[in-house]
Order: C-alpha cells, then structure tokens, then sequence
C-alpha cells in the first residue's frame, strides 16, 4: 500500500452482492486492511495502469522547474492632495 495521505474525501457509494461483501470483508480483516484501504489502492492500480496521473489531495502541486520568478513591489497607491 502507499504512504500518501489523502487529507479530503469523497464518498462512494457502489451496489455488491452481500455474499461477495462479507467474504471481501473478511479477507480485508484478516489482512489488517479496511475495505476503504483496499478500494482506495485498487483505484490508484486502475488509474496508474491506464496511465491517468493525478495529485493527491492535500499534496502540495510540483514544484515548477527553472530559476525562481522576480516579484515586483506593487506600485505605491498617489494619495489624493489635502
């Protein structure tokens, strides 16, 4: 499984014979996983195998190549005359 932590959710909701449920869940349980663990790795393998690349919630975006862009001081604001 990987380390990445995802910090915001979505729900999904899937319809699954029950007896496929419960053997699933058993299996998960015998492997210290939780079935969302498993589902969540299942998609990552899913996408990654069909080469769809995605950021991670909560991951900060890559870091853009190159020497770092100049800031410019914004432009002083004339005060109206009194």
């Amino acid at each position: 499984m990987s380390s990445t932590v995802e910090l915001k959710t979505a729900r999904l909701t899937l319809l699954i014979d029950p007896a496929k449920k419960a053997a699933f869940e058993q299996l998960c349980a015998q492997q210290d996983l939780t079935p969302s663990q498993v589902v969540r790795q299942l998609i990552r393998d899913y996408l990654m195998q069909h080469g769809v690349s995605f950021t991670p919630s909560g991951a900060r975006p890559p870091v853009a190549e190159g020497p770092p862009k100049r800031r410019t001081a914004p432009a002083a604001k004339a005060r109206p005359a009194r």
